[in-house]
């Protein structure tokens, strides 16, 4: 069991990796339009997308509110 798992781990590329232990961790969110930031905010967990639309969901720390955004956005966490 321990060489399968070393196997699977050693077959995912560092972005795979880094998107799994990422799951349910605060993140960075900047939104742009043409160029310019019109929103930047950090979350209090988990980022999610809105199914069905190039959109984000976010708790957001700040305010302690849901906050959606779509467009040209940058999450990092």
């Amino acid at each position: 069991m321990i060489i399968t798992l070393f196997t699977l781990l050693l077959a995912c590329s560092d972005t795979e990796l880094a998107q799994f232990a990422a799951i349910g961790e605060p993140g960075h969110i900047t939104c742009y339009s043409g160029g310019t930031v019109i929103f930047e905010g950090d979350s209090t967990g988990k980022i999610a997308t809105e199914e069905g639309s190039d959109g984000w969901k976010f708790m957001d720390a700040a305010s302690e509110r849901l906050v959606r955004v779509s467009g040209d956005c940058v999450i990092r966490n």
